[in-house]
């Protein structure tokens, strides 16, 4: 079978979790992480890397003891050090840890006191009242965790970025059979969402068989549920779920309308068919009175077109009033990834021991991808685990990019600083120093449990410092690893807008904050956002697509976005 990143990257966050349960060294656990953070996001298959004679170990966070661990896996599709852990600690122990607020030393408390090993050994302790007398917990925590089980007990959705490399390898394998002309995933796939669940795949040939029996026998096909003369579904080792649906040439727009959905999209588009005494399904568009004539089907724009609408591109396809602009002929002009000029919010050596990339090697980057500016945002103080710059590093490093700008002539290199908001909503270095950088980034790493008027009121209160620019992962949420801070966004944007200041839709896929809703949000009120790749490599700065269909998903257009400013105009924005 092959051997995807993801899978190697699942391994290792598995190690990470059993080696956190087990309280080791935490620098250890965070080893594993990074290197599945590093794999889940690279663009090519480190299979492919180690045929190619490469050496894994010059990856970011990986190594020389990782890197042999790698081509372990590749050999052998496991690691010893995972079946040595699992015979020592229940795996299922490391569910615990996606329930809000049950981290490590929590599940290892509820462990040791109350034996409790499983979701079902902990929803029992809960429905019991059990937990809330473990000290520490209390009967808040304990309502939280029920919640949480609940949540839990849904069928838990995969990060894009995750998903893409053992989609690419499924497409490529489709697409390789004689029968098959083109192969298009579906779905909240397509349509760019940031989770994905289950994977709807097009296939157009007239021989549906013959292309069901290829897809069966794919590799990495691991149970096939169901298989018929023109669909089929399967499960994949990596844990997805693939539906696949054979349609003829003739249906195939149709068809791919109807699988890219959004349902509310599809639903609308039907209601409008109706109006116009027509039937729109999968197999394409019909006349109600003759319900054998198919009137288009063959292309999406033919569907649309039909329909008295222009195309709708998929990434807006979620009856958010999509189809009202259509017909208005006001549907966006949507930013796209050859708008941006840069990049506002990039990692070096300089802070946090787990970069790889120096001031300039990650110039180097921007420059080889066509950037006319890259913002240096190396970490303050305040994230230890970091090892921020000081006021005195900060300085050094200010003069380090001088003399960098004055040999480069075909990039430009800002002057800024991720700098933490604190607790009373102060910024983590002084005036002095943040008066002489170009621009600051602001976000909040401690603290993330306040209310939501503290927090917010921190936010707030930072803003009032002229030396706020823009807030980074403005919500501080991670996909399917922890929910957004309590805030009332709705005053954070109004009140960025009347102080200057502006949001950041981070590109990182664990975070992708902000989202779609409030990309459009912004937008609504004339709150430009910066996309930003919030870099921690050099292949890093490539994660301004998702970013950009995040952008995509919230109506947002070049103008909305700051950084498809040239710098002058950048620097006129932000002295305002």
């Amino acid at each position: 079978m092959p051997i995807h990143n993801a899978d190697i990257a699942r391994i290792f966050e598995e190690i990470a979790d059993l080696l956190d349960l087990k309280g080791e060294n935490r620098f250890r656990i965070r080893a594993y992480r990074n290197a599945a953070r590093t794999l889940a996001q690279l663009s090519r298959p480190v299979s492919d890397m180690v045929e190619e004679g490469e050496n894994l170990a010059d990856l970011p966070d990986i190594g020389d003891d990782l890197a042999e661990k790698i081509t372990v896996i590749l050999d052998t599709g496991t690691l010893p050090l995972l079946e040595d852990l699992e015979d020592e600690i229940n795996p299922a122990m490391a569910d615990l840890m996606d329930i809000p607020g049950l981290g490590p030393k929590r599940v290892r408390m509820l462990h040791e006191t109350l034996g409790v090993s499983t979701l079902d050994d902990l929803k029992a302790e809960a429905e019991a009242g059990k937990i809330r007398t473990v000290e520490g917990f209390g009967e808040k925590i304990e309502q939280n965790i029920l919640d949480g089980i609940v949540e839990a007990g849904e069928a838990k959705r995969w990060l894009r970025s995750r998903a893409e490399p053992v989609v690419t390898s499924l497409v490529d394998y489709l697409s390789g059979h004689d029968d098959v002309e083109r192969v298009e995933v579906a779905g909240s796939y397509r349509r760019r969402r940031e989770t994905v669940g289950d994977l709807d795949i097009l296939a157009m040939s007239n021989d549906g068989g013959a292309v069901v029996e290829h897809f069966v026998a794919y590799e990495d096909v691991v149970d096939v549920a169901s298989k018929g003369d023109t669909q089929s579904t399967v499960r994949l080792r990596s844990g997805l779920q693939v539906d696949l649906r054979v349609v003829p040439h003739e249906s195939y727009g149709a068809a791919l309308v109807y699988f890219t959905g959004s349902k509310a999209h599809n639903v609308a588009l039907r209601k409008r068919a109706v109006e116009r005494t027509l039937k729109v399904n999968e197999y394409g568009v019909f006349d109600t009175n003759n319900e054998q004539k198919r009137i288009a089907g063959e292309t999406e724009e033919s569907v649309y077109e039909t329909l008295d609408l222009p195309y709708i591109v998929p990434e807006l396809r979620e009856d958010r009033g999509e189809i009202i602009a259509a017909e208005k002929g006001t549907l966006p002009r949507l930013i796209t990834g050859e708008a941006l000029r840069g990049n506002l919010h990039t990692h070096t050596t300089d802070s946090d021991g787990r970069h790889r990339h120096s001031l300039r090697e990650m110039a180097e980057a921007a420059r080889d991808r066509g950037m006319e500016y890259l913002a240096i945002t190396d970490h303050s103080p305040a994230v230890a685990v970091a090892q921020g710059l000081s006021e005195d590093d900060l300085r050094r490093q200010m003069d380090a990019i001088d003399a960098l700008n004055d040999e480069l002539d075909d990039l430009h290199l800002l002057k800024s600083i991720e700098v933490d908001i604190m607790k009373d909503g102060t910024l983590d270095l002084p005036d002095d120093v943040l008066d002489d950088l170009d621009f600051c980034v602001c976000a909040v790493h401690t603290s993330l449990n306040l209310s939501e008027e503290k927090q917010t009121a921190r936010i707030l209160r930072a803003m009032d410092n002229p030396n706020f620019t823009i807030l980074a992962h403005p919500t501080g949420r991670r996909i399917n690893e922890r929910g957004p801070m309590a805030l009332n966004l709705d005053r954070i944007m109004e009140a960025a807008v009347e102080r200057g200041c502006y949001l950041e839709v981070n590109a990182q896929p664990e975070r992708l904050d902000i989202d779609d809703v409030l990309c459009r949000r912004a937008k609504d009120i004339g709150l430009m956002v910066a996309i930003s790749a919030d870099a921690h490599s050099r292949d890093d700065l490539d994660l301004l697509t998702y970013g950009v269909d995040q952008a995509r998903r919230g109506w947002l257009e070049p103008d909305d976005v700051l950084n498809t400013k040239t710098w002058p105009e950048l620097a006129r924005l932000f002295a305002s």
